[in-house]
């Protein structure tokens, strides 16, 4: 018996979620949900492209989610060869990044040394504040996704390290 009211109250939402939103105008909106994945999903289908030149020529990007220039939540992944290198600068908003494949080594501060790099590999995350001056270089080829709000920009510390400038 206990089964049977279970139905019957199934049935009695399911009809009155059905009166409720006969015309299209009345149906609730489903969320957005983006989606990327490594087996055989968007992501394998979407083509990466060669990342904006605010950064060193030689990285490529796939912007999975928003618009990484406008002031709004965004996710993208950037893949960058072995050896591959951003001199000193900043960002003016968090950028949360999590090392997909490969390794990232990070420096903080204004000036590129060996001392004191972070090594950050598969699976590692870090949060990297607003205004802190670091660097970067990679071990292998490295992918990255990075997500925060937007809008992404490199302040390079020397200016005529800004790839954009030459």
């Amino acid at each position: 018996m206990r089964g049977n009211h279970i139905i019957v109250i199934a049935a009695l939402f399911a009809a009155a979620a059905c009166s409720k939103n006969s015309s299209p105008s009345n149906a609730p909106t489903a969320p957005r949900r983006d989606v990327a994945t490594s087996g055989g999903g968007p992501l394998q289908q979407t083509n990466w492209s060669p990342a904006p030149p605010i950064i060193p020529p030689g990285a490529e990007i796939v912007v999975l989610q928003g618009n990484p220039f406008g002031s709004e939540p965004y996710t993208i992944r950037l893949r960058f060869p072995s050896g591959y290198k951003v001199p000193p600068h900043t960002h003016p908003t968090t950028e949360n990044v999590t090392v997909l494949t490969g390794a990232l080594l990070m420096g903080m501060g204004t000036q590129v040394t060996d001392t004191g790099l972070q090594v950050f590999g598969r699976d590692d995350f870090f949060s990297m504040s607003a205004n802190g001056a670091h660097f970067i270089t990679t071990q292998g080829e490295t992918v990255i996704q990075i997500h925060g709000i937007g809008p992404v920009a490199f302040n390079y510390v020397n200016p005529a390290d800004n790839p954009a400038a030459r």
